[in-house]
C-alpha cells in the first residue's frame, strides 16, 4: 500500500481545541452544537464555518486553526473563531469552558452529533464510545517526509509525559475525584486504535501496518488510528494528540511552542543522522501512566537502568536545549511560558485546589469558564 505524504518545506503548526458547552446556571453541559454551529456557519459557503466544527457530542465544539508560522500566529487565529463562538453561545444563555472533562456531567445524558460517522463510531465501539466525554488539544507540526514523520514520531513518545502533565486537566469524572491528574487519557486509550503508536522503523513499515488494518476491515480510513502521536500524509504532519484541553489559551499556546520546537529539533537531528534510538515501549507506556497518575510530582525513568528523575527536572533540560530552535522559530516567549505554567501548576491541581478550599464542583466549572475568558490560569 503506497500512502502518499504531503511536503512541508516549513515546521509550521497548527492547533485543534476542543471545548465543553455549559450552561452557567446549572454548570452542566448543554446539548447546543447543533444550534451555535448552524447560526455561524450560515455566514459562510455551504453553510459550515471553517474553523468551527461538530464533535461527537452536542455539548462539544471543535475550534481549529489555519497553518501558521508559529504559536503567537495561531493563538491570533484561535482568539478569534473562539470569540465567535462565545458570542453566539452567549446569545442562548450559555458558556465555553476548557478542560479535559466535566466535573460532574454524565455521560448518559449526552446527545450524539448528527454526523453519521459519529453514529457509526458509537454502534462499533459501543460502551468506550459512549464513555467518550472528553475534550483535546491537538498539534500538527509541518514535515517533510514520511521517513522523517516516522523518525519524530518515534522521537516524540520519549518526551509525551510532559505534554501529558502540563495540560492535565481533566481529575474529576461524573462527579468522582479519579485520583488522576489526566482521566481523560485513559478514557480514551480503551478506544481500540487509540493510546501509544507501536515504535515503526520507517514510512514502509507504516504503510504495511495500515494496509493491515485496513485489508483486515478493523478501520475504514487510517484516520480511524487515534494514536497519542501520529503521522497526518494528507496534511504532511505529525500530529500530537496526548494533551488534555487546557484550560486557557495562553497554556495551549505554550503547548504548542512546546511541540513546534520539539518536533523541528528531531527532524533536523534526524536529517542530520543524530536522533537516538527510540525508547523502549516498557518505559514509554510506564512514563505515560505515571504522569497521567502523578502530575507535576510523576518521577519519570530517564534511562535502561530504570532511573528516575523528577518531571520537573526532565522539562528544564529539554526546554534548553530547545531554546536555540524556539528562538529561531520566533517562538522563545511561548516556550519559557511553559516553565511559568508548570510553576502555577497544571488546570488539574487549581480544580483541587478550588475543592481542597470548600468549594464545590459547581465552583470549579464557573472558575474554568472564566479562566477561558479572561485567559488567566487561577
Amino acid at each position: 500500500m503506497d500512502i502518499r505524504f504531503t511536503r512541508n518545506a516549513e515546521t509550521t503548526v497548527g492547533i485543534e481545541l476542543e471545548l465543553h458547552v455549559v450552561d452557567p446556571e446549572t454548570g452542566d453541559l448543554a446539548s447546543a452544537s447543533n444550534e451555535i454551529l448552524g447560526t455561524i456557519g450560515a455566514r459562510h459557503p455551504g453553510g459550515q464555518h471553517p474553523k468551527a466544527k461538530h464533535e461527537l457530542f452536542q455539548s462539544t465544539i471543535e475550534i481549529i486553526t489555519g497553518i501558521c508560522a508559529n504559536p503567537a500566529e495561531g493563538k491570533a487565529d484561535l482568539e478569534e473563531t473562539l470569540r465567535e463562538v462565545q458570542a453566539e453561545a452567549a446569545n442562548r444563555g450559555l458558556k465555553l469552558m476548557s478542560a479535559g472533562t466535566h466535573p460532574f456531567a454524565r455521560c448518559a445524558d449526552q446527545l450524539v452529533s448528527p454526523n453519521p460517522r459519529y453514529h457509526t463510531l458509537v454502534e462499533q465501539m459501543q460502551w468506550p464510545a459512549r464513555r467518550l466525554l472528553i475534550c483535546g488539544a491537538h498539534y500538527h507540526v509541518g514535515l517533510e517526509s514520511g521517513e522523517q514523520a516516522i523518525a519524530v514520531v518515534n522521537e516524540l513518545q520519549r518526551h509525551l509525559p510532559l505534554f501529558v502533565i502540563a495540560s492535565a486537566s481533566s481529575p474529576y469524572l461524573e462527579t468522582e475525584d479519579t485520583g488522576l491528574a489526566s482521566a481523560r487519557s485513559k478514557v480514551f486509550e480503551s478506544l481500540p486504535t487509540a493510546g501509544l503508536p507501536p515504535i515503526l522503523t520507517d514510512w514502509h513499515d507504516f504503510e504495511s501496518f495500515m494496509q493491515t488494518l485496513l485489508t483486515a476491515r478493523c478501520i475504514s480510513s487510517i484516520r480511524e488510528v487515534w494514536w497519542d502521536v501520529r503521522p497526518h500524509p494528507d496534511f504532511g504532519t505529525v500530529e500530537l494528540r496526548m494533551c488534555d484541553a487546557p484550560s486557557t489559551l495562553r497554556e495551549t499556546v505554550a503547548l504548542a511552542a512546546l511541540a513546534q520546537a520539539l518536533v523541528a529539533d528531531a527532524a533536523g537531528r534526524f536529517n542530520r543522522g543524530e536522533l537516538p534510538p527510540p525508547p523502549r515501549e516498557w518505559t514509554i507506556r510506564e512514563n505515560r501512566w505515571l504522569a497521567a497518575r502523578y502530575g507535576v510530582e510523576a518521577k519519570l525513568i530517564v534511562d535502561d537502568e530504570g532511573r528516575r528523575e523528577p518531571a520537573r527536572a526532565v522539562l528544564e533540560r529539554l526546554i534548553d536545549d530547545l531554546r536555540p530552535t524556539a528562538e529561531r522559530l520566533g517562538s522563545s516567549a511561548e516556550l519559557e511560558d511553559v516553565l511559568e505554567l508548570w510553576s502555577i501548576g497544571p488546570s488539574y491541581l487549581r480544580q483541587r485546589r478550588m475543592i481542597e478550599a470548600g468549594c464545590s464542583l459547581q465552583d470549579v466549572v464557573a472558575g474554568l469558564i472564566e479562566q477561558l475568558e479572561t485567559d488567566e490560569p487561577r
